[in-house]
């Protein structure tokens, strides 16, 4: 098939490569949605603190949010596909390990590979952009972000039932045959992308990158525990920015940019980047309020146990299986814009709903509230990467969406930091029988949830302020072929 005057599509080879895409993300999202209701079974067996036990998620996300950059940009140098089977090989090396971890140090290690892995996510997006004529890559993209929702619906029941029963790590023996195959077929089926810019790795712009990243991180982590204004939170929030003014410094100067200035200062490019991280840290935030509300005892919650929080999330999952190709269908039609927008005010309209009286809302209520939210955020997440990647060349794609991702995890990163934070500013210490001897043990007052659906409402806010300045790339009359 042929578009406009420059590239010929072969629609036989973009579909065969759309169904291995859109099969992993349901891998992954399987083995993540079942690791976070298992981390205090994880805690127990590995005899550590619960502090201790959150870094089975911060590392994961740690090195992510490095590899997204660093395996974006290596991937526009030597080819896609080349980058994507390293990333899904070492995904499929750290999940084995995951699951056969004797010590915590070394399960710690395996959840570090997995996070390297996670840079298989922008790398396919780019070669979807580059594989399917413009008008499609919207519906494409939208059914691969509905994946991620079909495996969170299908690890709620499916992984925590196996989790219960036979133990958490077999939520990874399960899957990695699985991703075994898809790893092999990856490599039989998809070719080497027709975009390469040939350069020079900047290593001292990646390691400026690390130690931003890294200190940011590991700060904004660990400040719910030891302090906002804490000598180790203030000493790593410093070191972050100055990482960062270096990398500025680095990146302006050098040939072969890791992250170029100039793209991430493009209109569009930029505003995606400050929508996602508000995205991010914003529906974080809320899933963290909600899952406390869901199992706290009432009349502080719900009163539910692991599984039956889970599978109240189920609708929200499905909810993002049909909104987000439909959204990508529509807005070849309308325009992503028109969408960010709708979703942005959708999004403030739920999150002001549940922060008035949340531990009162009725269950029911509560849970249609929150498919509400997590269908406004959807079609706001399958919008902002359809402009992203009509926005920028094809031969730039992998560090632009690696970046994207990037600002993604750090969003995903805040939003916890500050939710925990709020919700033990208003707690309230209370007694609890715990193997026939009272402890006692602090937990939210329901003004924490109020003021956390606030707080997360006015971010949406500024996300739809900042989505006025979107130049308009998916309509269409807009859609373009940029190589």
């Amino acid at each position: 098939m042929k578009v406009g005057s420059e590239e010929t599509y072969d629609l036989g080879y973009a579909k065969r490569a759309m169904m291995l895409l859109v099969t992993l993300p349901i891998l992954v999202m399987y083995t993540e949605a079942v690791l976070i209701p298992s981390l205090p079974t994880i805690q127990r067996e590995f005899h550590v603190t619960p502090s201790a036990v959150s870094w089975v998620l911060s590392i994961y996300l740690l090195t992510g949010t490095i590899s997204v950059a660093i395996l974006g940009k290596l991937g526009d140098m030597f080819g896609k596909k080349k980058l994507f089977l390293f990333s899904l090989l070492i995904y499929t090396i750290g999940a084995t390990f995951t699951g056969f971890a004797p010590t915590f140090s070394m399960l710690l290690l395996a959840r570090a590979l997995q996070g390297i892995g996670m840079a298989i996510f922008p790398l396919g997006f780019t070669i979807v952009r580059e594989e399917f004529p413009p008008e499609m890559v919207p519906q494409v993209q939208g059914l691969i972000s509905a994946m991620f929702g079909v495996g969170i619906a299908i690890a709620l029941p499916l992984g925590s039932y196996i989790a219960e029963n036979y133990g958490w790590r077999w939520t990874y023996h399960t899957v990695i045959p699985f991703i075994v195959l898809m790893l092999i077929l990856s490599a039989k089926i998809l070719r080497e992308s027709r975009y390469i810019t040939p350069g020079k790795i900047d290593v001292i712009g990646a390691i400026f990158l690390t130690v931003f990243d890294v200190s940011g991180l590991v700060a904004v982590t660990r400040a719910p525990t030891v302090g906002w204004v804490s000598m180790s939170t203030i000493s790593l929030l410093s070191l972050s920015v100055f990482g960062l003014i270096l990398l500025i410094l680095q990146e302006r100067k050098t040939e072969n940019p890791l992250v170029p200035i100039n793209l991430l200062t493009a209109k569009n490019v930029l505003i995606t980047n400050i929508g996602i991280f508000l995205a991010g840290f914003a529906i974080q935030m809320m899933n963290q309020a909600v899952i406390y509300l869901l199992q706290m005892k009432p009349p502080f919650g719900y009163g539910k146990n692991i599984l039956q929080s889970g599978l109240l999330m189920t609708p929200n999952a499905l909810a993002m299986l049909i909104i987000a190709p439909l959204v990508g269908r529509l807005m070849v039609r309308y325009g992503a814009k028109l969408f960010v927008q709708i979703g942005a005010v959708l999004a403030v309209v739920g999150l002001l709903l549940l922060s008035h009286n949340p531990t009162l809302l009725g269950l029911w209520k509560l849970v249609g509230l929150v498919v509400l939210v997590g269908t406004a955020v959807t079609a706001l997440n399958v919008s902002l990467i359809n402009i992203l990647i009509f926005s920028v060349g094809k031969r730039v794609m992998g560090i632009a969406t690696g970046l994207n991702t990037l600002f993604r995890n750090l969003g995903a990163a805040w939003g916890p930091a500050i939710a925990g934070t709020l919700m033990s500013m208003y707690s309230i210490t209370i007694p609890l029988m715990l193997q026939g001897k009272f402890v006692y043990i602090k937990i939210p007052k329901p003004v924490a949830y109020h003021y956390l659906f606030i707080l997360t409402a006015v971010l949406y806010i500024a996300l739809l302020l900042v989505s006025l300045f979107i130049e308009e790339v998916v309509k269409m009359k807009t859609l373009k072929t940029v190589s």
